[in-house]
């Protein structure tokens, strides 16, 4: 706006002010500041309303008397619905950073989530999406896809392990699912196009494991089809999908793997040393498959840890296994027998008490909670017992 126009606005608002005094000044403002998008001004106007509407000076004293409680809590309530519409107008006029910096106060992540997905995705404003999705945790499935739309497998892994990993279990499963499903589509149109050059037709088989069974020669000393390195880190993330058709999925892509030359079979962390093997292990009890076999494998390498000197890794993912397996008392006397009070964990496996919780008995958490001297633990499984 142009220094004239600014002059006889301010003219109008003198105006205003002349005939309808300070409320018809900051109605004046408030339409003003949002119709030019000025939307920290119109934060400010919607302050000085709410104050005035409290019979409060409309510009903060620090020397104004103490609020009592019902002014205070009718000030905090104005405030926010001012922090609403201002982060609101931002968001939608495409300033992310500076509408999150509204909205946060509100709590409210669902409502910024649907106003986050209306906006469109370009350079310009891919990487506040992606900070305001995934680092400040709104949407943190959508702030996902667009790192894998538009920077690709690589950058999604290292966000994977930067940031998704430390979220909660919902939030990995998405990005997991996501970067499973997208390794899978690459990996079996770099497999098909080599085999129709190489056979003269496109093969008739769907799945990796069809592709590879027969075909000895696609896998040779120096032959790979996709990234290892990206393969052996999206295997390890699958390990918390629980969808059936990702779970399928992933065990496919270890139909791949576990056919690599030797220099492509990365060693992993225990219980996953062996990283196909065990993982395709792992994916079948989860889809009811060699359900046995597995638990007597996991259970071998949990029982063959020292969880003082080499951590609990191996006992929470047996523990885990048996819980996503139905076999939740098995866990909790695993979790007993394995995890002696005060073991740190990494938090793979659900606590005591959530086992507990899961199949509605707090016995044997009270048991051990009273021979370890814990009273707390006890008298929370004695309420919950009784609850």
């Amino acid at each position: 706006m142009n220094q004239t126009s600014t002059h006889q606005q301010m003219d109008r608002l003198a105006e205003s002010f002349a005939a309808g005094g300070i409320d018809s000044t900051l109605d004046a403002l408030g339409q003003y500041f949002k119709s030019e998008k000025k939307y920290h001004e119109l934060f400010e106007i919607l302050k000085m309303k709410v104050r005035r509407k409290l019979g409060l000076p409309i510009v903060y004293d620090e020397n104004a008397i103490e609020l009592d409680e019902e002014v205070r809590n009718q000030l905090e309530d104005g405030l926010l619905e001012a922090c609403k519409e201002a982060g609101t107008g931002l968001l939608r006029d495409g300033k992310i950073r500076e509408g999150w910096m509204y909205l946060r106060p509100l709590g409210d992540r669902s409502g910024v989530e649907s106003l986050v997905r209306e906006i469109p995705a370009d350079e310009n404003n891919l990487d506040e999406l992606i900070e305001v999705c995934v680092s400040e945790g709104v949407a943190p499935g959508y702030g996902f896809s667009l790192v894998l739309e538009h920077y690709g497998t690589c950058n999604s892994i290292t966000a994977y392990e930067t940031q998704i990993s430390h979220l909660p279990r919902a939030d990995q499963e998405n990005a997991a699912e996501q970067l499973v499903s997208h390794l899978h589509a690459e990996l079996s149109k770099n497999l098909k196009d080599v085999i129709s050059q190489q056979e003269g037709q496109a093969p008739s088989e769907m799945s990796i494991k069809g592709l590879v069974e027969d075909r000895d020669w696609l896998f040779g000393e120096l032959t790979y089809h996709i990234d290892t390195t990206h393969l052996a880190s999206v295997v390890r993330f699958a390990r918390v999908v629980q969808t059936e058709s990702c779970l399928r999925l992933a065990l496919d892509l270890t139909e791949y793997g576990r056919r690599l030359h030797s220099q492509f079979q990365y060693q992993g962390e225990e219980p996953f040393a062996d990283v196909y093997p065990s993982s395709a292990l792992y994916f079948q009890a989860l889809l009811g498959e060699n359900i046995d076999a597995a638990i007597h494998y996991f259970k071998e390498k949990a029982e063959a840890t020292d969880a003082y000197h080499q951590g609990t890794a191996s006992i929470e993912v047996y523990i885990d296994l048996l819980t996503r397996c139905d076999r939740t008392q098995e866990a909790i006397e695993a979790s007993i027998a394995m995890l002696p009070a005060g073991t740190r964990t990494v938090g793979l496996a659900p606590t005591l008490y959530e086992l507990s919780r899961r199949v509605g008995d707090f016995s044997r958490m009270m048991e051990v909670c009273r021979k370890n001297e814990d009273v707390l633990g006890f008298a929370t499984a004695l309420m919950q017992k009784n609850a």
